[in-house]
């Protein structure tokens, strides 16, 4: 009765724990890339949920079948050989479900790498998000804008992010949108993502990178294409322009809120000449957005390291 009452007492405590949380945000997608995710996520709590209740259910099984009885003291048990198909089973079933999960990685890694599906013949947004201590700057250059600690993306138009650090290595990471990658000191890489949906998200540094990273956050603002062309139109309106000497300053570490200028810092600043980022063709966009504002500047990332 005892052992009833607290079986019953702890389900209900875990109940009640359980509806005061909010939902998991990489369990709540906003876009292509995070849906397969979430996706591969619940696809493995669901597969290793049914291991779990098959191999409690068998230790049950035998606790009860071969529990200890009141055999006289001269008993001797039976001399038994050991079961081939037991332990065929034992060594196959595992090297069943380790091979199934490495299958659906490796497509998985593929699908969020490459261009969100159902965008492909869609030109992507590019922003440069680069990552100071404890602040991310990003940079618009088609639309001639830098942002701090906040991103203005349009929803149905795959988004190209391209990351680097000016200081240790963070992670650029919104969980609504997909998963995250790594921001450097000394080369590009590229994140592809897209919002199916407006809407609010919080964005964050998933990577310790000093005392400040607890606050290393930024929130993502995700709009129609006409809502976003409207905010770029008010930030060239009443933004101020971004010198290099205000750049060098936000650089410098600390924590900052949410700031606007028109320019970016891609002329006085650019990021490094070397990019890990892909094949030539996914760097066409990011090649001729950044001959737009500085008109003698060149920027190519085309030269991918070796």
């Amino acid at each position: 009765m005892k052992l009833k009452s607290a079986l019953l007492m702890l389900v209900l405590t875990i109940t009640t724990v359980l509806t005061g949380c909010q939902p998991l945000m990489v369990l709540d997608p906003k876009g292509p890339q995070a849906k397969r995710q979430a996706h591969d996520i619940l696809l493995s709590i669901g597969i290793m949920s049914f291991i779990v209740v098959v191999v409690f259910a068998i230790l049950i099984y035998v606790l009860i079948k071969y529990r200890a009885s009141k055999a006289s003291p001269d008993y001797e048990p039976p001399h038994i050989e050991g079961n081939k198909w037991v332990e065929i089973l034992c060594v196959g079933i595992p090297v069943i479900i380790v091979t199934y999960f490495s299958i659906v990685s490796v497509q998985s890694n593929y699908i969020v790498e490459a261009k969100p599906q159902g965008y492909q013949d869609k030109e992507p947004l590019v922003i440069y998000a680069s990552s100071s201590d404890w602040k991310w700057h990003f940079s618009y250059p088609e639309e001639n804008i830098e942002t701090v600690n906040y991103l203005y993306i349009p929803t149905d138009r795959p988004i190209e992010f391209k990351l680097y650090s000016y200081g240790p290595i963070t992670s650029f990471w919104v969980p609504q949108l997909g998963g995250q990658k790594y921001a450097m000191s000394d080369m590009v890489t590229t994140l592809h993502l897209a919002a199916d949906e407006p809407g609010e998200m919080m964005g964050r540094n998933a990577n310790f990178s000093g005392k400040g990273v607890a606050e290393n956050t930024f929130n993502v603002n995700a709009v129609s294409q006409k809502d976003f062309d409207k905010w770029v139109k008010d930030v060239k309106k009443s933004a101020k322009p971004l010198t290099k000497e205000e750049f060098n300053k936000l650089l410098k570490p600390g924590h900052l809120g949410q700031m606007t200028f028109t320019g970016t810092h891609l002329g006085f600043n650019p990021p490094p000449g070397h990019n890990h980022s892909g094949s030539a063709k996914q760097e066409g966009p990011t090649e001729k957005s950044n001959m737009d504002m500085t008109g003698n500047m060149d920027m190519s990332e085309n030269h991918n390291h070796e």
